[in-house]
């Protein structure tokens, strides 16, 4: 990702107070403000997540007679293209943020959510459907927690931004690797330390979103800078959806 979401370098340490000329009213507002944009990001993460998984569903729909079915046994080039196609889409919406509209941002980050769910779709015919309606709920109990504790505590977690993204670069380099070995163990390792590096990434991206905030409130990119944390805290949910899919999901 760009550095759309760096404000490390001008906000004060999180805990302490922020200053609000006219006492208790301005703070109220303050306050009313930053939960109206906490729930707009969260609006827009659980949108984003609801369409790909309609899409996800509906592009397996019919088992081997499905698109799914045939983009994964004859899809070939295909296959793959949709597979890093998301990639294509995030990159995209980084780098070009502040050349696009905010409509513009919006239509590519409902596109990036359908091609996710195609590119999703897949694991329905590997994995019984009871057992990805588990791990979804698994995942969304544990998301909602760990968004709460990043939104809620009073300590700066902001230092393990930089290891976090080092874990996921490793995790990235390791997954290569293991495509060419097929190890199972080595998978397992990785979809372990996926779940847990996610898992942290959520309570992070929450309370980077919400320090956010104070340097935003007021200015025209605050309406961009709801679907970008949109998209972080979406990426967090289904990396870690898929990593704990590892351990939940039985195989048809």
């Amino acid at each position: 990702m760009s550095d759309w979401k760096d404000t490390q370098q001008s906000q004060q340490a999180f805990g302490s107070s922020v200053p609000r000329a006219g006492g208790n009213l301005a703070g109220e507002t303050y306050d009313e403000g930053l939960r109206k944009h906490m729930l707009s990001i969260y609006n827009y993460m659980s949108s984003g997540v609801l369409l790909t998984g309609i899409v996800a569903i509906l592009f397996s729909w019919g088992g081997v007679e499905s698109p799914a079915y045939w983009l994964a046994v004859n899809g070939g080039l295909l296959f793959w293209a949709v597979k890093l196609a998301p990639l294509a889409f995030v990159l995209a919406m980084s780098f070009g943020l502040h050349k696009m509209s905010q409509s513009t941002l919006q239509i590519v980050f409902w596109s990036f959510a359908t091609v996710m769910g195609i590119s999703m779709s897949t694991i329905f015919l590997v994995y019984t459907g009871e057992s990805i309606a588990v791990t979804f709920f698994a995942t969304a109990a544990a998301f909602a927690g760990l968004s709460l504790w990043g939104y809620t505590t009073k300590k700066d977690i902001s230092g393990w931004g930089s290891f976090l993204i080092m874990g996921v670069i490793g995790l990235i380099i390791a997954m290569v690797i293991n495509m060419f070995l097929g190890s199972e163990t080595m998978a397992f390792v990785i979809s372990g330390l996926g779940v847990l590096i996610f898992a942290g990434l959520t309570a992070y991206d929450t309370q980077m979103l919400k320090n956010q905030y104070q340097q935003i409130r007021g200015t025209s990119f605050i309406g961009k800078a709801v679907i970008m944390g949109a998209t972080n805290l979406y990426l967090d949910f289904v990396n870690m959806f898929m990593f704990l899919l590892q351990f939940l999901g039985n195989r048809d």
